[in-house]
């Protein structure tokens, strides 16, 4: 029996050893959420124990990164929503990739892709996010305004189930086609803001030389969540950044935060991907604290 399932069943119906009642109501509900790829080895290893310790850093929202064969973390839809709740916590958004291979001819989607928004309408999520999309679609502005319209659909698709359709930003998004035109830019004028938003990295928009704040009043009220991630410098790591605690990096969040509004933020999504000597757990409770104190 898959160990995810084998703590379910230990667990359904009764309360959750060892964390109290004041534990799970110590910090009020709030816009913030946490990126379960910040803890993705200790999601693995045990997930019901991985989400006890984020309900206990003070966390009432999780954004899944885990959704493969029908189940999140190897739990079915039901088994994961049972624990998410025994836990306090609710899931407004989940990242999916939407690739071309989830299409049939160019314009239906398949059933692996309709099932994906079931689920995640099952949920209680709000937002369906694609977090990357591959090379191929966006050689030129052409292929990518294409690709746009894919998103438009899937954000049809997403209406039909009380949801929204919307996309994680990394660093290439800021960079130029051969004639000029900003990826971005093509991306944010070939969407439909009714069926489509973006969950805007601000690390990453950052890191390249742009400005989160810029593209809040370029396109104000688009952004409907954000990526609450610092990042500092290392000569060793990938482009140059690694992934830190809020505030020890180069991301000005507080000019972010008094934009927030104007961006259209709905959730402040806390995302590390690196954790230096500490734990992932360790970090993500110092993220909370800190963001906690600047919203």
């Amino acid at each position: 029996m898959n160990p995810s399932r084998r703590q379910f069943l230990k667990w359904s119906g009764a309360a959750v050893a060892g964390l109290s009642v004041t534990d799970l109501l110590a910090a009020p509900a709030s816009s913030i959420s946490l990126q379960l790829y910040s803890v993705r080895d200790d999601m693995k290893k045990n997930p019901i124990e991985t989400l006890k310790g984020v309900a206990k850093a003070g966390y009432k929202l999780v954004e899944h990164a885990g959704y493969t064969d029908g189940k999140f973390y190897g739990m079915s839809p039901k088994e994961f929503k049972a624990v998410l709740t025994s836990l306090g916590l609710s899931m407004p958004s989940g990242h999916t990739v939407l690739a071309p291979q989830m299409l049939i001819g160019g314009s239906f989607f398949n059933d692996q892709w309709k099932k994906t928004v079931e689920d995640a309408a099952f949920l209680g999520q709000k937002y369906v996010i694609s977090p990357w999309m591959p090379e191929d679609v966006y050689k030129t502005p052409d292929d990518l305004k294409r690709f746009m319209e894919t998103f438009n659909k899937a954000g049809r698709l997403c209406q039909q189930q009380g949801m929204k359709f919307g996309y994680h930003n990394h660093e290439f998004e800021v960079g130029k086609f051969k004639d000029g035109q900003v990826i971005f830019d093509v991306m944010l004028q070939h969407t439909d803001p009714k069926l489509v938003t973006f969950e805007m990295d601000v690390a990453w928009i950052t890191a390249p030389g742009s400005d989160p704040v810029a593209w809040f009043k370029k396109y104000p009220g688009r952004f409907e969540l954000l990526h609450m991630k610092d990042l500092k410098k290392d000569a060793k790591a990938h482009h140059g950044y690694v992934s830190t605690e809020i505030g020890d990096g180069i991301v000005r969040f507080a000019d972010i935060l008094k934009n927030r509004k104007l961006a259209g933020a709905k959730y402040l999504v806390v995302e590390q991907e690196d954790y230096g000597s500490k734990t992932p757990l360790e970090c993500i409770g110092i993220d909370y604290q800190r963001l906690s104190k600047l919203v």
